[in-house]
């Protein structure tokens, strides 16, 4: 029986997910580690601006999205394919924000998006009318880290002289 390898990549994502499932690495886990102060529940870091919107991003989820090129079609069949169904005029579904779309040679696009949890079946069904076909789809929930990685990399800084 042939075995196939999984990709250092897949395997990589795969175990940041169950270490973050299992070990509760939430921003406000490691604040509460770290014994720095816990972001509040929006997300923001006390004294950040973010989340501070009318409509701030309490109640929200984030997705990223891997677009996998069928490497079996050429450029202009993918984009033919996602023209025939719609995708680029679905996709991403009213109610959704873009937070980023990248190309990763070699991957395809990544795509990640902000909603609130109830558009989470409009978000699958229309990658499932448009992007299949073109895309092999992988799916990753997803949080911001980046406000508390730079909180605690300036509080672990050796105080200046």
């Amino acid at each position: 029986m042939d075995m196939v390898k999984p990709s250092f990549p897949s395997v990589l994502l795969q175990v940041t997910i169950l270490v973050f499932c299992f070990y509760g690495f939430t921003p406000r886990a490691v604040a509460q580690q770290s014994g720095a102060a816990a972001p509040p529940r929006n997300g923001a870091l006390p004294g950040s601006n973010a989340g501070a919107s009318s409509a701030g991003t309490s109640g929200m989820m984030m997705l990223t999205i891997f677009l996998r090129h069928d490497e079996s079609k050429t450029l202009d069949e993918i984009n033919a394919h996602l023209k025939q169904t719609g995708f680029t005029t679905n996709f991403p579904p009213p109610g959704t924000e873009v937070v980023s779309w990248y190309v990763m040679m070699g991957i395809g696009q990544v795509v990640t998006l902000r909603f609130p949890p109830e558009k989470l079946r409009d978000v699958n069904l229309a990658i499932e009318h448009g992007a299949w076909g073109a895309f092999r789809t992988e799916f990753y929930p997803t949080y911001d880290y980046k406000a508390l990685w730079e909180a605690q990399r300036q509080s672990s800084k050796p105080a200046s002289p």
